[in-house]
């Protein structure tokens, strides 16, 4: 499998080799659903919290006799039943919403996503990617100048004027080999990966 090599204009200056066991994988679709839903399950919090009828504040006492007042019968106004009672199964700060996949599946997963996003033609290499300052107007123009709009950057280090220029573009990420994640390599629009964090795909994933 070959990728495009971009220049600082962003057009092909030629190819890179790259590893068919990672690129070149069949694409898999229940299997990249599986991995995408299970990352964003993971990700997400219990933090809704609703009352059952023991903390539904309410009084005990009957509404009605039990019998002879042609009402069903009932106990009392907390019941789940009644307008303003208790949930039957409320949901509590403790519900746990992760979903477990194997690393052998998460890293098919990502391979699958990789080599389809070489296929159609949204993931390139680019030699190295800086700025001079940490200044977002630098950043915007280089990505502008390269035909970029929404873009993931995967570098092989963090530099402070990449990350610190690219925090005000809302359609920009820059991150590590090892923070690559599923949902945003779905997301992004064009894929960058430079030379050295190309490798440490390679070695992550191998």
């Amino acid at each position: 499998m070959e990728l495009k090599l971009l220049n600082a204009q962003g057009q092909s200056s030629s190819n890179v080799a790259a590893p068919d066991t990672i690129f070149g994988r069949d694409y898999n679709e229940a299997l990249i659903h599986q991995v995408v839903v299970a990352y964003q399950a993971n990700a997400r919090s219990g933090n809704r919290k609703q009352k059952d009828r023991e903390e539904v504040h309410h009084t005990t006492k009957k509404p009605w006799r039990q019998k002879g007042t042609g009402r069903a019968r009932a106990g009392m106004s907390s019941s789940p039943l009644w307008r303003g009672g208790g949930r039957i199964f409320p949901n509590s700060p403790e519900e746990n919403f992760s979903h477990k996949v194997n690393k052998k599946m998460y890293r098919a997963g990502l391979c699958s996503i990789l080599s389809q996003l070489a296929r159609e033609g949204r993931l390139s290499v680019i030699e190295s990617l800086s700025v001079e300052a940490p200044k977002t107007k630098l950043l915007s123009q280089k990505l502008k100048d390269m035909g970029l709009d929404s873009v993931l950057v995967i570098t092989d280090s963090l530099d402070d004027n990449l990350l610190l220029a690219s925090r005000n573009l809302p359609n920009v990420l820059i991150c590590e080999p090892r923070h690559a994640d599923p949902v945003s390599l779905v997301f992004y629009k064009k894929i960058l990966i430079t030379k050295l964090a190309l490798a440490k795909i390679e070695e992550m994933l191998a």
